[in-house]
């Protein structure tokens, strides 16, 4: 089922009362922005959210990733990749059926990419689907340098450098929550990118 909100309140008001796969939001909304509708949204849940809108600067795309959305589409779009952007995050968020594989360990950090879950010494970590995607490209190229370029590729759907710290800014998160159980695990290359790996 589709539901529709013509501003932002009411879009607040109808995910708050509902349960949704997926949000399509505009930043140009009446009463409160997409921007703040999208941040609402991602204190409570890891729903995916599409930003569709006419400001297609890389200033406005790295502020609608940084506010927590998932991806971003510019106007004018073609239907069709409307529908391939809703199903690829769609496919991002279902449930797969569990194999051995989907399960990462990495020092003392687990994730199970079934349950979407994330511990460290025991501790459960709570992420954005965001955080959870950079942490998981991490994860499948352990004490691999990973350039930001090819981090916006595979995190963001981005092909292109955005002129943008939204990286830097994303790793910087994932870290203050990885390392309130334990030492730094994502490590700075000068001038390359972000490895996983442990501190000499």
């Amino acid at each position: 089922m589709v539901e529709t909100a013509m501003e932002g309140k009411e879009g607040i008001e109808k995910f708050f009362r509902g349960q949704f796969d997926l949000i399509i939001l505009d930043i140009m909304l009446p009463t409160i922005s997409g921007l703040e509708v999208c941040s609402r949204i991602r204190e409570k849940s890891n729903v995916p959210i599409l930003m569709l809108t006419a400001l297609g600067t890389a200033e406005n795309v790295a502020l609608g990733l940084n506010t927590g959305a998932d991806d971003y589409l510019i106007k004018p779009f073609k239907f069709i990749e409307l529908i391939a952007r809703i199903r690829s995050l769609l496919r991002r968020a279902d449930v797969q059926e569990i194999t051995p594989e989907m399960v990462y360990a990495f020092a003392d950090l687990v994730v199970n990419d079934e349950t979407k879950t994330v511990t460290r010494n025991g501790h459960a970590i709570s992420l954005t689907s965001t955080e959870y995607r950079l942490l998981h490209l991490l994860l499948l190229h352990p004490k691999r340098v990973l350039s930001r370029i090819a981090i916006l590729e595979e995190v963001w759907g981005v092909h292109f450098d955005m002129g943008t710290n939204v990286v830097d800014v994303y790793v910087n998160y994932l870290r203050k929550k990885l390392e309130k159980h334990g030492p730094r695990l994502i490590q700075t290359v000068i001038g390359m990118g972000y490895v996983l790996r442990e501190e000499a």
